[in-house]
């Protein structure tokens, strides 16, 4: 694909960045830079570095000339412009770059080393750390009711919610809403054990509770770190779940997807709550993102897919999450204009819709 200079219009794109984390306030060394820099845990000694793939070679090419770079700076001389300026500094600069309007932050992983992208933000709350912070005060048989009661206490000061379970028990689901008796013999199972979280029947659980309040759910789906396995995050193992929730209109959203981004928009398209994203995937993908994005959009309607970064640790995520998408919706804009499939007024709604409106209209902002 044929990589074309930004339409206009979606350069200057208004975009809500619906699923992204905290960023680390700490100085990184180059191990600890490019463990951020992937899902990867390590970096191999058995392999190069993390910066001789897609991404690194974006990170080159994008994020250099923000911290007074050259494009393609090596990447020791990238590090060290970072070290230079500091990790405020170089936070401040590439979240500045991205141009992203508005944050809806997943608060699950908000240590003292992190900070939010922006000063003000909206909140996502996850539903299995929430869950694990009941259960120290909670016995089995009160557990389903304190879940109740401490979601109800968040949700007002949230705009939806976050399922993890393709990490902890893949997405095989079954559909039927668990009754508090189930809940709590498979609470005592789960506390007994004294582990995190990985109760199927939870799971589940969580995902309906959060329904109730009317709170739009994500839900993880394709790639992550090495802790899920990829075989059981394929959205379409939710098919069931989706079938049982829809008759409550609840959003439901289907979060990063690659490389079953094909499947999460034939789910979007038959499901009229199903939403899907394109995040995550963008910044890992580097000079593909345009190949793919177009593989997403090819059957989920414009009305139904949002920008996201997925960002986490590095604000380098979050420029390049945006300017990654900007130019694969560019792309993906103008081939279609070069052949008239649409006219510049589709053109400029469909990014409009993608880029903040869905958005808005989903988590009610």
């Amino acid at each position: 694909m044929v990589t074309r200079e930004i339409l206009p219009f979606v350069d200057e794109l208004e975009l809500i960045d619906h699923h992204c984390h905290p960023v680390v306030a700490d100085e990184l060394d180059s191990a600890g830079f490019q463990r951020l820099l992937t899902e990867a845990d390590t970096v191999s000694p058995l392999g190069t570095s993390l910066f001789d793939s897609l991404i690194g070679l974006a990170v080159r090419r994008w994020c250099a000339p923000v911290l007074d770079l050259a494009p393609h700076a090596p990447a020791e001389e990238y590090l060290r412009r970072r070290a230079e300026l500091g990790a405020a500094e170089v936070n401040r600069r590439l979240l500045a770059a991205a141009r992203i309007a508005d944050f809806c932050v997943d608060d699950g992983i908000l240590a003292t080393s992190t900070v939010p992208p922006a000063p003000v933000t909206h909140r996502v709350i996850r539903l299995e750390q929430l869950a694990e912070q009941v259960a120290r005060d909670s016995t089995a048989a009160g557990f389903a009711d304190a879940v109740r009661t401490a979601l109800a206490e968040r949700a007002p000061g949230a705009v939806g919610a976050k399922s993890i379970a393709a990490y902890r028990v893949g997405l095989a689901l079954p559909a039927e809403r668990p009754t508090d008796a189930e809940i709590s013999a498979a609470a005592d199972t789960w506390l007994a054990s004294g582990t995190r979280l990985a109760e199927p029947t939870l799971h589940r659980f969580l995902i309906f509770a959060a329904i109730d309040l009317g709170l739009p759910v994500q839900i993880h789906t394709g790639l992550g770190d090495r802790d899920l396995d990829l075989h059981r995050c394929d959205p379409l193992l939710l098919t069931d779940l989706l079938r049982a929730t829809e008759s409550a209109g609840v959003p439901i959203v289907l979060l990063h997807n690659y490389p079953f981004h094909r499947h999460a928009g034939y789910l979007a398209q038959v499901f009229p709550h199903v939403f899907a994203d394109f995040s995550l995937a963008a910044h890992n993908l580097g000079r593909r993102a345009s190949a793919v994005l177009a593989e997403a959009l090819e059957l989920v309607p414009f009305g139904k897919f949002l920008f996201a970064t997925d960002a986490f640790g590095l604000a380098e995520l979050y420029h390049l999450g945006a300017q990654l998408f900007r130019r694969a919706l560019s792309d993906f804009l103008s081939e279609g204009l070069a052949e008239d499939a649409f006219s510049l007024a589709d053109a400029t709604r469909i990014a409009k819709l993608i880029g903040a409106d869905n958005a808005r209209r989903v988590y009610q902002l």
